[in-house]
């Protein structure tokens, strides 16, 4: 079988099926943003990236002190949406010989930034050589109450469905990075246009980590039902946690937030806009559903939006049109597998 059937998800649910956990303090493992340990009264939270050359990031337009920053970003953005706070990171490198110590130190110095602005401190990893380009893998540790994390599969029906800012500028900014490279080609001097498109860049190339979201639900005294980032696409993580919370859902394509940016981009490369907001990935906006009876707080909070609704199962995933149609949700979001 080739694991491009699978996928990425696909393979990692066969490989680590009936996986028991041998030790009382492992609360959760396989399957969330976070692994949850117990510590006595605090929960730790683990998770993993591991970022490619070539598969992840393509450094003809991603600046090195870019990369780094995101690639901490990244690993912020799962504690969050595990409703913890990231302490600690660890960072591992693949260096190929092409790679100077410049180059390595411009990378670390997008890493400390984003340490520094988030809270965070570096306290450890390590460094090998690499074959096959630029290999970054960064292991982040975070807490969290035991009563306030939040995992997937606590989804209940009439649960409202929320995101915070917008969706699908990361792709559409990845999309205009591509078409400046490709016009780049067999150039001298080539300078790329990005006049009024700096924000979709920006999205893509240094994403930010939704921690004042997780501060504003904490003050408004609204701990989420399930929650994720939205790293593959707005579509695979809503099936994500219908999935796991055993739920159908409906999301309402009108309430979808999109930049006028995004939409303009969309429109030069003739893609639909909600075909990138669905699938296009990268956006590290936080997901998550609440009780109905939270619906007069949770939508006067800043940058948060209600799109949709949790149902029941048998009635499975699907958005809304204009039009009131539904489309079933697909699961077409980021695979680095195939």
């Amino acid at each position: 079988m080739e694991i491009s059937q699978l996928g990425e998800f696909g393979l990692i649910d066969r490989l680590t099926q009936g996986l028991p956990a041998v030790n009382d303090s492992t609360i959760r493992g396989v399957g969330d943003d976070c692994a949850v340990i117990r510590n006595r009264d605090t929960d730790i939270l683990v998770t993993t990236d591991l970022l490619l050359e070539g598969v992840h990031f393509d450094l003809t337009y991603v600046p090195l002190k870019h990369l780094g920053y995101k690639s901490a970003i990244v690993n912020f953005s799962d504690v969050y949406a595990m409703n913890g706070t990231p302490r600690q990171i660890t960072v591992s490198l693949g260096i190929s010989k092409r790679f100077t110590v410049e180059h390595i130190e411009e990378l670390y110095s997008g890493i400390r930034l984003a340490c520094e602005i988030y809270g965070v401190d570096l306290v450890g990893g390590d460094t090998t050589s690499s074959r096959q380009g630029l290999v970054i893998s960064i292991t982040c540790i975070g807490e969290a109450e035991p009563d306030k994390v939040v995992t997937r599969c606590g989804a209940k029906d009439t649960d409202l469905i929320c995101v915070s800012g917008d969706l699908g500028a990361a792709y559409m900014g990845l999309q205009l990075l591509e078409r400046e490279k490709a016009a780049s080609v067999g150039q001298k001097d080539f300078q790329p246009d990005f006049a009024g498109k700096e924000y979709i860049v920006e999205r893509q190339l240094k994403p930010e980590a939704r921690k004042d979201i997780v501060s504003e639900l904490a003050g408004a005294g609204i701990v989420p039902t399930a929650m994720m980032d939205i790293s593959d696409g707005l579509s695979s993580e809503l099936m994500h946690i219908c999935k796991d919370s055993g739920v159908g859902c409906r999301v309402f394509e009108e309430r979808i937030p999109i930049d006028y940016q995004t939409a303009i981009m969309a429109e030069e490369i003739d893609m639909n806009v909600i075909t990138a907001a669905l699938n296009g990935g990268e956006d590290y906006e936080l997901l998550f559903t609440v009780p109905l009876h939270f619906h007069e707080k949770v939508k006067d909070l800043p940058g948060v939006k209600v799109i949709g609704h949790i149902t029941k199962p048998e009635l499975g995933c699907a958005m809304v049109t204009r039009d009131g149609s539904e489309i079933p949700l697909q699961a077409q979001g980021w695979n680095p597998l195939k």
